[in-house]
Parts: C-alpha cells; structure tokens; sequence
C-alpha cells in the first residue's frame, strides 16, 4: 500500500521551476486573485517578471467582483518591461491601451476581443508608435478601420500576422477600404484573417500583389469574394494555408451567426452567390488533386 505522504503529496515541496509550470498554465486573473494568496512560495513565483511574460485576461464578460483594468495594469507592472504578449477580452479603454504600450517596449502579441468602441483611433495611433516590436495584432469585435490599419502597418513593420474579424452579414456592401490599406502598408505578412470582411476580388487582388510573403489566408464569410476569372488560381499559387468563404467555421471559437444587412447590395443576386460556389469548389477540388 501507499504511505500516506505518497497518497497526499505536499505540494509545496516541489520544485520551484515545477511549481511556476503548473502556476503558469492559469489565467492572469487566477494567478492574481487566487494563486498568489495561497502561501508565501507561491506569492514569490506569482512576482517573477517570467511569469508576466503572457498575460491573458480571457474571460466570460461576467466578471462583476472584479476591476479587470485596474488588475491588467497590475499583471503589466509585475512583468517589468518584460510582456511579450496580451489577450484582453470583453473590455478595454484608450487608458489601458496606452498604459500598456508605455511600459511594454518588447510587446509582440496582441489580442483584443469585443471592444467594440472602447479604444479610439487616436489611442491605437499612440499607442502603434511605442510598440516596435508587434509582430501579431488580432482583433476580434473590435472598432478598427482603414486609418487605423495605415497607422499599425507604418510603426508596426515587424508585424507578420494580423487578423480582423467582424460579424458577417448575410448581405454584405461592398468595400474594399480595409483591404487595400492591408495591402499598402503591411507587405511583410505571413498569415491574414479577414473573417466577415466587405472586400471584393479587387480587393483580394490588392494584397496578393502587394503582400508577396503571405503563407495563410483565411476568407471564411467574405461574401463579395467570388474568385472569379483568374483570381481562384492566384490564390491557389500563392497561398499554402487558404480557407475560402464558405469553409466550414469549425473551430472559429466565436458566434458566426449571420446578420442581416440594411445595406443590401443588389449586385451580390443569385448569380454572384452561384459564382462564388462555383469558385470555391473548384479551388478545393484542385487542392485536392
């Protein structure tokens, strides 16, 4: 039989690099109001910088007993100038924004999900300017347009994937603003997510032609994309990872529910939907040879 010490390990007996493991696995809003309250060896492993290095503030939106800004702003001091990267999700604020960019120089990742109006454009322009060193900015639900993009792509040139993600429309306008700024300023992309996006062929034209690194493409619920004339077979040669419009949304991690759309685009008919179909599988049957 086991002895009881086997039976009931001590935990605190474990090694320290053990022990900042399995604490590095939870949340920062577990570390912060849970872990670190436990004992005095797990409230030193909880103030290393190394365990700040990623701070993801994911959560339900149901947070009411706590200040998620104010413990955001905590976890980033904890970090010392050392955060890589950052998820925020179901809040935000143009003070946040900035107080991060302010003392996280060697930011690399950032992740902001329904945000909706929170940030303004002038925050994300300030806050572009300090973060050199972004790599991947993904966006999800969030207030982000044409100027916003030229700012990221202008200060961020490291930046290598991005993702812009909104809710689709059953319907959609057309507009390509989004896509050509994509193109103009971020040519050192390696992977694009443009879930739900207004863009056209033209559009997808655009960063093709100007984003010449890309390795995956993500266009699921881009209905104004219909791949017509040479457009399938650019995408084919180009790109290794693509997801078409109507791919399966499995996997997502979001509400993919379709919108209805008072803006309805007499020129996306039954005839644009038959050309987008058409397009889409024969690009995958090609994919499939």
């Amino acid at each position: 039989m086991e002895s009881p010490a086997a039976q009931n390990p001590n935990w605190l007996e474990l090694p320290r690099e053990l022990t900042a493991s399995i604490l590095h696995r939870l949340g920062a809003i577990e570390l912060l109001e849970t872990a670190q309250k436990v004992c005095t060896t797990w409230r030193n492993i909880c103030k290393d910088p190394a365990m700040w290095r990623t701070v993801d503030m994911r959560n339900s939106g149901d947070t009411d007993p706590y200040d998620l800004e104010k413990m955001t702003m905590h976890a980033v001091d904890l970090s010392r100038g050392q955060l890589e990267g950052i998820n925020i999700e179901n809040f935000a604020s143009d003070q946040l924004l900035l107080y991060i960019a302010d003392r996280s120089s060697q930011l690399k990742r950032l992740r902001l999900v329904h945000c909706k109006e929170d940030i303004s454009p002038e925050a994300f322009s300030e806050a572009f300017k300090k973060l050199p060193l972004l790599e991947e900015l993904h966006l999800y639900f969030t207030a982000f347009d044409k100027g916003d993009i030229e700012v990221a792509g202008r200060f961020c040139t490291l930046l290598k994937s991005f993702k812009l993600n909104r809710q689709a429309y059953k319907h959609p306008g057309k507009c390509d603003d989004e896509a050509l700024a994509i193109a103009e300023s971020m040519p050192e992309l390696r992977h694009l997510q443009l879930f739900g996006s207004m863009m056209t062929d033209n559009g997808l034209c655009a960063i093709l032609d100007k984003c010449p690194h890309l390795e995956s493409l993500d266009l699921r619920q881009c209905f104004n994309v219909c791949l017509a004339g040479d457009v399938w077979t650019r995408c084919f040669a180009q790109i290794k990872d693509l997801k078409l419009p109507l791919d399966s949304t499995d996997g997502y991690g979001f509400d993919t529910e379709l919108l209805d759309s008072e803006k309805f685009d007499s020129d996306f008919d039954e005839g644009s939907w038959s050309e987008l179909m058409l397009g889409c599988c024969m690009m995958r049957l090609i994919m499939m040879i």
